[in-house]
């Protein structure tokens, strides 16, 4: 059997030229339709919504951030001025304990040296008794 359809190499580049040019206008129609345009628009602006409140909760973890870093912050500070305070306290405890130490031991040395001076004393008093 004949081809009933013989075509040459013009006419099937020609037919291709053509398919191809179909197809590009019927994407270009559909790239054109205002419900597509209506839909792109809408997904850009649920984009540009989602990307703003992002940005939203990037700021509040900042600001949550920054609060919690001045609470650390005051924390310490407070809890330097309470060691500086204890520190002061324990210097102040020590200083009345060094006085009290001084002040016993002047005590003892004063009631040794009159014991002393009493024994002395005593054993002067038997020497002129003895004489």
């Amino acid at each position: 059997m004949a081809n009933f359809r013989d075509t040459d190499l013009q006419d099937r580049q020609k037919n291709a030229s053509e398919a191809r040019k179909a197809m590009l206008q019927k994407f270009l129609a559909k790239a054109e339709d205002p419900i597509l345009e209506q839909r792109r628009a809408e997904r850009a602006a649920i984009e540009e919504a989602r990307r703003i409140r992002q940005a939203e909760r990037e700021a509040a973890r900042k600001r949550e951030a920054e609060r919690l870093a001045a609470e650390a912050a005051a924390r310490a500070a407070a809890e330097a001025e309470a060691k500086r305070l204890a520190e002061e306290e324990a210097a102040r405890k020590a200083k009345e304990e060094a006085e009290a130490m001084v002040k016993l031991l002047a005590e003892q040395k004063a009631a040794r040296d009159a014991r002393y001076a009493a024994r002395k004393a005593a054993a002067n008093k038997r020497k002129k008794r003895m004489v």
